[in-house]
């Protein structure tokens, strides 16, 4: 298979406007630029968003589409489209992958939504980490985007699906990280310590003074660079050093001042408030309650966040009079306990649940005729009793037999 140009491919190649800056209430110009720090190399950021990331990227999305008669008729196409291909590089997964960890980083995401010649929505595509400006034209607001290599591409609002965290100062673009960049520099700054004084101590230090009167320099030079050729490097396995009396080596013990544990699991712990984890998420030991919390903090708003501004930019305002949207769904119950598990049984009995719903929670196979409810005879509804009571009252006694009395 042969792509063209990515640009042109995706694009359409790279559209001209007249334009000038976007004014935000207050006066505020509209624009974005990375403040010079790449958090995303540090490895405990990384650890931070690699988890948010991969939790959030579970969700699958859920297309309902409502006709006329207000009765749900689903859309297929799309949903198929965002759960399986939403563009020519990635599956559904690593599309919410990418918008969280863009998100993470930059603290705002841009989805360029591609649509056919008829308007509908044909492809999503994240866009790369860039500058950003908004920027006015015939009265219409557009994101230029400003890349490393050059390349300007101009975008309009409505075919942005915009994703914001920290949103503060401006209208369109959420604030950046500068807020951690305390914590990780003195987290780095104190790892670089650990490795500098383990370089330190790992060597023979010392200084080696001759007893003969006035060496010269050039002697002096000699005579350790003699002693360190000889004792001082890999060659001397045995770590022994032999002098005659007219040297004499005294060793310089260096005892570098570390960091204790203490400070460092506090920079970590800044680093991990910041981004709503914790040691249990992050090393996948979270359940039950703290599971839920977490969900109901990180996962939820995001996920909330992304299917509402995809259900604003594809749908028109006739279908989302209608009610049609788009949702993403996360499994919770897989976290929670065996025991509360294997109790949800009850409401498979109860009709809450389908049997194929219970038993993907279990991680087990759907099986045949699994996805119908299904109902206890013991848990009708009362309206359902009470009618039956009713005609049992109704019909004559002998319909029932002589040895069965009327309820």
């Amino acid at each position: 298979m042969r792509f063209r140009n990515a640009i042109q491919s995706i694009f359409g190649g790279i559209r001209q406007f007249v334009t000038s800056a976007w004014k935000e209430i207050g006066m505020y110009s509209a624009m974005f630029t990375s403040f010079g720090r790449d958090i995303y190399a540090n490895d405990v950021v990384r650890a931070c968003i690699r988890t948010l990331a991969e939790q959030s990227s579970k969700a699958n999305a859920k297309v309902i589409r409502r006709g006329e008669n207000g009765r749900i008729e689903g859309d297929k196409r799309l949903q198929h489209m965002i759960q399986y291909r939403p563009n020519m590089y990635m599956n559904g997964k690593d599309f919410i992958y990418k918008v969280r960890t863009l998100l993470e980083i930059n603290n705002v995401a841009f989805v360029y939504i591609m649509r056919d010649n008829t308007g509908k929505c044909v492809g999503l595509y994240p866009m790369p980490a860039a500058s950003y400006e908004a920027v006015d034209s015939a009265g219409r607001l557009y994101i230029k985007f400003n890349f490393p290599n050059g390349t300007i591409m101009t975008h309009s609002w409505e075919d942005l699906a915009v994703i914001r965290k920290d949103y503060n100062t401006s209208d369109i673009f959420g604030d950046n990280n500068s807020a951690i960049i305390t914590s990780l520099d003195l987290l780095n700054t104190t790892n670089q310590g650990m490795a500098n004084a383990i370089k330190s101590t790992a060597n023979l230090r010392g200084i080696l003074k001759s007893t003969k009167a006035m060496l010269s320099p050039e002697d002096t030079k000699r005579q350790k660079d003699r002693f360190v050729e000889d004792y001082m490097t890999m060659t001397n396995g045995s770590g022994i050093a032999s002098l005659d009396s007219t040297q004499d080596f005294k060793e310089l013990n260096l005892t570098p001042q570390l960091a204790n544990y203490k400070s460092v699991e506090e920079l970590r712990l800044n680093i991990y408030r910041y981004f709503g984890v914790n040691e249990d998420v992050i090393m996948s030991k979270a359940s039950g309650d703290s599971w839920e919390a977490f969900y109901e903090s990180r996962l939820e708003p995001f996920l909330i966040a992304l299917g509402l501004e995809l259900t604003n930019k594809i749908f028109s305002d006739r279908e989302k009079g209608y009610g049609n949207e788009i949702i993403f769904e996360a499994n919770r119950l897989q976290y929670i306990s065996m025991t509360n598990k294997l109790n949800l049984v009850q409401m498979v009995d109860r009709g809450a649940m389908t049997p194929n719903e219970w038993r993907e929670v279990m991680n087990l196979s759907p099986i045949e005729g699994g996805d119908q409810p299904i109902r206890r005879l013991d848990t009708a509804p009362t309206t359902v009793t009470a009618d039956t009571s009713n005609k049992a009252k109704e019909m004559p006694d002998d319909q029932f037999g002589s040895d069965v009395s009327t309820v």
